[in-house]
């Protein structure tokens, strides 16, 4: 037996394992360089250069491997990703470590955010055996991939806590050599248990399961979960979770005059007031990181992702509308100006992420996690030296501004939240203190703090612009500009900002340029930054999984409630008919994540849990529902309810797993509230009384499209909108909240 470690939320823990039981061929790379150079993808190319035998994914080292019967070493991560640097650092570039990987196997470097296909499969196995996950990720699979060991992070030596990459490696190279039969058997029985575990679906013709069985049970155990002093659902590290967050506004909706549905509300905007407070939201430069280290939400993990970006304008944007705060409206604002500014493409798209480690200066030799971000007190005192008018004698911006922020002499962050020394000294800046009481501790009016602390944060905000900035992963992928879509088109309605809902449009025009193939109907994964900003394809371009049409056609949708453009809807329709040739199961019922076809895939999954992004089926089922109402096709109403039942079972017992699916169980069970307006949408007494359906919380819009006279002589309560037909004519949208 040996101990692997395994980086869960950043920290290696150990994962008990046992060894025993457990592209077309191209020309010669560059000198000093590996195969990988070749690739599109930011995180291969960061290995270009690593002294080891690298592949990409494909069929070249496929074939090299069962040649010369050698194990693959599966190495999966991303380009943000903190620790996937430290083992690079650590074990990759070893020159010593890299010839003896190259020596005993066919290596392989996947990017999990180009495949997540590849990633799914192997990161099950990883769960399955070590009930928990993370990246990197380190798999060792038989030559015919499949896998019979595997971790996450492996730091390089061996040490009185756990055994060494080099070790692991040496003792894996000699058990195939030995007792390469029994390896084999190994696998096979591993992979005939990992399609046992991982199969979801349903035989026959059980029904949906029941809302109110499956909200209370969902809310008990979210509430259950709960920090009531600090927010979220754990205690640390804690993560967004935007999924959670909007289970509890739709279980609120439909709860409002209860306790639970009171509890249920509380606990939302006190977990996002908390997160907007802390040091996983920017406060100077915008944006919220990854997640926090943290019960306080104060020490992040600072890279920053797309799809964090656009779920979380949308809770953001709810929030205000449920609350009426102007706080969350302005955390939305500022989300959203970070995703425009530094994450926006001049094409019009997004690019993925921003890493989490930089130079501290332009002479530094190593890249330091979180440099870009944190701060020394003897820096925000040299920056801010101004005396404060009416403040006490001697009291300055930078006195007001740390203590606001939580800034100490001698840093802010816990040794025990620091376990590389990185931010020794210095300070993550967190709202330590309230307004209020700041205002009172200075003797100052909170419209003077709030001048203050802004000219603050506009000097260091000009003095981070000289810092180095952290890489940028300049990939663009289908399913976060679908997400991110979402985030700009929700916020523009409920803010009544045409200039976020305009974004939305400009990112959805970028997709179907560059994303999507007109001919077959097929979405793209993904495409790249080339040369003075070109939008690029690889040579083999990747075809979208299902998370790909599923946040495309959400956005899609949310897009065409938010500027009534009839062409994103008919696109989104169009999609979803794809979707539904491509990756529905017309045995177990609900879609596959991946296409059929691919030899190289040994299971075809069905996500069953909503994560940092929640699961392609759970959002599907109110896709489905809101193409039903809007173009009479009921079939798609058929779908959500054989989604739903074929995870009943899960659902039922651990909805906390699904909480995204559990509130599409009260979508399509409940019928909400309608609402009838009838005039030119161009007029201001329409788009008054669309900004007030706008201002008003109802989980789950849908609408549905029918011919109709202007009349108000239908069932009320309806929604009625004229809808322009591209030859001129004039028929009625009748739309209600489905």
């Amino acid at each position: 037996m040996f101990a692997a470690p395994l980086r869960r939320a950043g920290r290696p823990v150990f994962l008990a394992g046992s060894v025993a039981m457990a592209t077309a061929g191209r020309s010669s790379p560059p000198r000093r360089a590996n195969r990988l150079i070749y690739e599109r993808s930011p995180y291969l190319q960061q290995h270009a250069h690593n002294p080891v035998d690298w592949y990409p994914w494909g069929q070249e080292a496929f074939d090299k491997a069962k040649r010369e019967n050698k194990l693959i070493f599966l190495s999966v991560g991303y380009s943000t990703c903190h620790w996937c640097h430290v083992m690079e650092e650590e074990s990759f570039k070893n020159q010593e470590i890299g010839e003896i990987m190259s020596k005993n196997f066919v290596c392989i470097k996947v990017d999990r955010e180009e495949r997540p296909d590849v990633d799914k499969v192997y990161m099950t196995f990883v769960q399955a055996t070590s009930g928990g996950g993370g990246w990197p990720m380190s798999v060792w699979l038989t030559p015919d991939l499949r896998p019979f060991v595997g971790g996450t992070y492996f730091p390089p030596e061996d040490s009185a806590h756990h055994v060494g990459f080099r070790t692991v490696l040496l003792r894996i190279a000699e058990q195939w050599r030995q007792n390469q039969e029994a390896l084999l058997q190994s696998s096979q029985r591993i992979l005939e248990a990992l399609r046992s575990l991982s199969r979801v679906g349903t035989q026959d013709q059980q029904a949906a399961p029941p809302a109110q069985e499956v909200l209370t049970t969902c809310f008990q155990q979210l509430s259950g979960s709960y920090d009531e002093e600090y927010g979220g659902f754990s205690q640390c590290p804690k993560f967004p979770t935007p999924v959670n967050l909007n289970f509890l506004f739709t279980y609120w909706a439909l709860h409002r005059t209860t306790p639970e549905g009171a509890r249920a509300l509380q606990m939302s905007l006190h977990t996002l007031k908390m997160m907007a407070h802390g040091g996983i939201h920017d406060h100077i430069g915008q944006g919220f990181h990854r997640y926090s280290t943290d019960r306080h939400w104060h020490v992040p993990h600072f890279e920053k992702m797309l799809y964090d970006q656009g779920q979380l304008a949308v809770v953001y944007s709810r929030a205000f509308q449920i609350s009426g705060d102007e706080f969350f409206a302005d955390v939305a604002a500022d989300i959203l100006l970070y995703a425009s500014r530094d994450l926006g493409s001049p094409a019009g798209g997004f690019y993925s992420a921003e890493d989490a480690d930089s130079y501290p200066t332009a002479t530094s030799s190593e890249k330091r996690e979180g440099a870009f971000c944190v701060w020394a007190a003897e820096e925000v005192r040299a920056l801010l030296p101004d005396p404060v008018e009416g403040a006490a004698d001697g009291t300055t911006l930078g006195d007001v501004f740390m203590h606001y922020y939580g800034v100490k002499e001698d840093g802010n962050v816990s040794p025990r939240k620091d376990p590389h020394k990185e931010l020794q000294g210095k300070n993550v800046l967190i709202a330590h203190s309230s307004p209020e009481l700041t205002a009172a501790h200075f003797g100052l009016e909170p419209g003077q703090l709030s001048a203050v602390l802004q000219e603050g944060r506009r000097r260091l905000q000009a003095a981070r612009a000289q810092r180095p900035r952290p890489h940028l992963d300049t990939k663009m992928l289908a399913s976060w500009n679908g997400l991110m879509i979402s985030g700009f088109a929700q916020a523009g309605a409920v803010l009544a900002k045409q200039e976020y809902v305009s974004r939305a449009a400009q990112a959805a025009g970028f997709v179907r340029r560059h994303l999507w193939e007109p001919g077959s109907g097929r979405l793209l994964r993904s495409c790249y930054r080339g040369e003075a900003d070109v939008v690029e394809q690889s040579a083999a371009p990747i075809h979208g999984f299902l998370e790909d049409y599923v946040f495309v056609i959400q956005g899609l949708f949310d897009l065409y409630e938010a500027s009534l453009d009839q062409s994103w809807l008919e696109w989104a329709l169009q999609l979803q008919h794809t979707q539904d040739k491509l990756f529905w199961d017309p045995k177990g019922f609900a879609y596959f994540s991946s296409e059929a076809g691919d030899p190289s895939l040994l299971l075809r999954l069905k996500d069953d849990q909503d994560g940092a992004e929640p699961a392609a089926n759970s959002v599907t089922v109110t896709n489905l529902l809101r193409a039903a109402s809007y173009s009479g096709h009921m079939e798609w109403v058929e779908k959500a309810g054989q989604i739903l039942a074929a995870f009943s079972e899960r659902l039922q017992k651990i909805p906390l797993a699904l909480p995204e699916m559990a509130r599409a169980t009260a979508v399509f069970h409940h019928t909400l509230k309608q609402v009838v307006i009838c005039g030119d949408p161009q007029g201001e007494d329409t788009k008054e009384m669309l900004s007030c359906v706008h201002s008003t919380f109802i989980p789950n819009k849908g609408r549905r499209c029918d011919q109709m006279p202007p009349t108000p002589s239908l069932p009320s309560p309806w929604l009625c909108l004229p809808w322009g037909r591209r030859d001129g004519s004039r028929s009625w949208l009748r739309s209600r909240p489905y």
